[in-house]
């Protein structure tokens, strides 16, 4: 099951439910609206109400600040935006940084029990930055967070894996200038190529194998692929992501090319 998320429009969740059902055409892809709107719309109206509340409070809880997770109850205010947020569809609203794995858990909770089997595989595309932490609990921005359901962000793909280095060593010269970072490409500084950026046309195709990797997390507990050009390689820089995603002379590697074909390993 694959989860719109309208308010990215330059995400085509119609393109990404079709590459999938070409992909994997041993199974069967089901494209839905948002997430949150598509399971609430399955509850009473005093159901949606007990839900949005937990889900909304989830949300807020599950924000992050410079020093990681929060040690005080969310303020009400917080909330509430969380609540606004989630019941507007066409909100735009981003930048706030959350933690991944709580995030998980709350949406978790909204997938109806007969849906909550390993015959499932739930996909949710999402505009909000989700993050999860290290050895050292330091927490980093991702693009996919694999679990139930499975999470791409869309913003993440934008500042999870990290940009060319001259990108930051122009946007601090081009600081203590007086220029602001959305120019830096005007001033010729960094090629606009080299990393993703938001409203980017490429964000689509790079997400396809995003999505290929929670097929393989799903099917097998292990999303990722060791070979650099294959669209399973755990990218950590954009220069990686954007070889693996878009410009690597093959899409998969023989073995995973073969797993997709059989839908197993074996």
């Amino acid at each position: 099951m694959l989860y719109a998320e309208p308010r990215v429009p330059n995400l085509n969740a119609k393109e990404l439910a079709a590459y999938l059902a070409d992909l994997c055409s041993w199974a069967t892809v089901e494209l839905r609206e948002e997430f949150t709107a598509f399971w609430l719309g399955r509850l009473s109206e005093a159901e949606q109400d007990r839900a949005v509340a937990r889900l909304a409070m989830a949300w807020a809880e599950a924000r992050l600040g410079p020093a990681g997770r929060r040690e005080t109850p969310p303020l009400p205010m917080e909330v509430r935006y969380e609540e606004k947020r989630l019941l507007d569809p066409t909100s735009s609203a981003m930048g706030l940084l959350y933690d991944g794995l709580a995030v998980m858990a709350a949406l978790r909770e909204l997938i109806a029990a007969g849906e909550r089997t390993r015959q499932h595989l739930h996909l949710v595309l999402t505009n909000q930055l989700l993050a999860t932490p290290d050895p050292g609990g330091r927490y980093h921005c991702r693009v996919a967070l694999f679990g139930y359901p499975c999470l791409l962000s869309a913003s993440g793909a934008v500042e999870g894996p990290a940009k060319p280095r001259a990108y930051y060593l122009a946007k601090q010269q081009a600081r203590l200038s007086g220029i602001v970072a959305a120019e830096l490409a005007a001033y010729g500084a960094v090629d606009a190529q080299a990393y993703l950026d938001y409203g980017d046309a490429r964000l689509t195709a790079v997400l396809k194998g995003y999505a290929a990797q929670a097929v393989a997390y799903h099917l097998t507990g292990e999303p990722f692929c060791a070979d650099r050009g294959c669209r399973l390689f755990n990218a950590h820089w954009q220069e990686e992501m954007l070889f693996a995603q878009l410009t690597s002379p093959y899409e998969f590697c023989p073995t995973h090319q073969e797993f997709f074909c059989r839908g197993s390993l074996s």
